[in-house]
């Protein structure tokens, strides 16, 4: 009966010490939850960031190249008939181009040579392609496909961490 007795006072001692366990186990468990989950969030933002950033190059990238647009591109030439149409006075037309001339066809004549001036001035950097432009445009595409992969894969992780948590508890 001595190994009954010692064997019933020492039950009590080994079962505190699984339940603590249990519960370290628990906290460590929880520890780690929440570093995947700050992890995973960080990398969100990170791609969030960098989508942001795709957007922006996007738009400078419209905007330098409206600038670089020839301004008679896609235009006819600047004429009497359609300046005098346009503004009722030549007065309202010089304003308008803050050009400076005698009749309307000088004004014509000043606001055509300045486009063709513009197209060879410029403003010193070279017109971007039409195919440079596509190139560019597929390449912050391709960027944007691999940030959105990645996030999706984050959703997920982060999705198996709520339901693990969600199960747990």
């Amino acid at each position: 009966m001595g190994e009954d007795a010692a064997s019933i006072v020492s039950a009590p001692v080994t079962l505190g010490d699984r339940l603590r366990g249990i519960a370290q186990e628990l906290r460590q468990e929880t520890d780690t939850q929440i570093k995947v989950t700050s992890r995973i969030l960080g990398a969100a933002a990170q791609m969030a960031q960098n989508h942001d950033r795709l957007i922006d190059e996007v738009v400078e990238m419209v905007e330098e190249d409206l600038e670089r647009t020839e301004p008679g591109e896609g235009q006819a030439p600047y004429d009497v008939a359609s300046l005098q149409q346009e503004f009722k006075t030549l007065k309202a037309a010089k304003a308008h181009f803050g050009v400076k001339a005698n009749g309307w066809e000088a004004l014509a004549a000043k606001l055509n040579e300045a486009n063709g001036n513009s197209a060879s001035h410029g403003s010193g950097t070279p017109k971007t392609t039409h195919s440079e432009v596509l190139e560019r445009l597929d390449a912050i595409e391709r960027e944007m496909m691999s940030l959105r992969s990645s996030m999706e894969q984050m959703l997920g992780l982060l999705q198996k961490v709520v339901n693990q948590s969600s199960e747990e508890g």
